[in-house]
């Protein structure tokens, strides 16, 4: 793609971006999830992928300081037809399980209870699902990027990338949420669960990082606190050492020293302020600046730290205004950043 001409980008039916990339040419593939069965707030983040495919075209694609890595090829997959046929046909009855449990505190309805199980072997099905396409991508040697749907979207994702290393990295996780429930709502792979989840399995990552957390239960909290492997730079924590003079610069070194050589990445947009992502799942008050986040992932690449993978989740368009693209434009915009500085995190330095 050395004569490609960023002048001439298409429109979002070209491909992510505007650029015609096929998967064979592209170094980066993007695997959309469509799937949010889980969600326990606002609805959309399953049609996240296609908010961020349509407002792509709209950036300009120049990056001070780096490479123009997309000459290199960033392809967005179509998203599995199977996927979006659980997530069709289970959201409505998670949310029935949901609404019963808001009402009577518990699942009184046998049927219910066999539902929920049902749900969990949907969303088992997801994760395999995702795990295969991206085992079948990694041998062709590609690097590997989930875009959500709801943040249990990138289980299978990370799960061959802890395989493919031994589970030799940790996880960079910015995000409102610490996400360390223990099956949320009885379903096992809850959106609030996937950093639990993600930490048990068998080859699991070494360790985690949390940026921006500003909204957890109890049991959470402790058992980050108590976990040797977790560290947590609560959203609360860095706003006070900010407003008591110390630089963002001077935290972003702490964060990037807990972390080792090889690092994913996995950024949920409500982990930035709401006003940025006004219709996500779940928003919280407080949360980063677009350029605190992006001057962290900037500061990571440039420390010689490898980005083997990343995830971007639960961006959700207006659902009552299609013209309206400001979640998909942002969203885009954070996959953009993610992916230079993933590539430029790839040079021998």
């Amino acid at each position: 793609m050395s004569d490609f001409d960023p002048a001439l980008t298409g429109s979002a039916d070209d491909g992510i971006y505007g650029i015609a990339t096929t998967v064979e040419e592209a170094m980066l593939v993007y695997v959309p999830v469509p799937w949010e069965v889980t969600t326990s707030y606002g609805n959309g983040t399953s049609r996240g992928p296609d908010a961020i495919l349509r407002a792509s075209p709209q950036l300009d694609l120049f990056v001070r300081g780096a490479d123009n890595h997309y000459q290199r090829g960033f392809h967005l997959l179509a998203a599995s037809d199977e996927i979006i046929q659980l997530n069709a046909s289970w959201k409505p009855v998670a949310e029935q399980i949901q609404e019963e449990l808001e009402q009577e505190g518990k699942l009184t309805s046998e049927q219910l209870l066999v539902a929920r199980e049902e749900v969990n072997r949907a969303s088992e099905r997801v994760n395999e699902l995702v795990y295969q396409q991206c085992r079948a991508l990694g041998e062709e040697g590609k690097l590997l990027a989930v875009i959500g749907g709801d943040h249990s979207s990138p289980y299978g994702l990370v799960r061959y990338l802890a395989e493919k290393h031994t589970g030799d990295f940790s996880i960079l996780h910015i995000d409102a949420h610490l996400d360390l429930r223990d099956a949320y709502q009885g379903f096992q792979y809850s959106h609030a669960s996937i950093m639990r989840n993600l930490m048990a399995l068998p080859r699991a990552p070494r360790g985690l990082v949390q940026v921006g957390i500003r909204d957890f239960c109890e049991d959470e909290a402790r058992f980050a606190a108590t976990n040797s492997r977790i560290q947590v730079f609560y959203d609360e924590d860095i706003k006070s050492r900010l407003y008591e003079g110390e630089t963002f610069a001077t935290i972003v070194n702490e964060i990037i020293a807990a972390l080792p050589t090889q690092v994913y990445i996995s950024f949920d947009i409500d982990g930035l302020r709401p006003d940025l992502c006004p219709h996500t799942g779940t928003p919280v008050a407080g949360g980063l600046e677009f350029e605190q986040a992006q001057y962290l992932i900037k500061a990571l690449a440039r420390s010689g730290r490898r980005i083997i993978g990343f995830d971007l989740c639960e961006v959700s368009p207006n659902p009552d205004d299609a013209t309206d693209e400001w979640d998909g434009n942002v969203g885009a915009r954070v996959l953009f950043m993610l992916s230079t500085w993933m590539m430029e995190s790839q040079k021998e330095r």
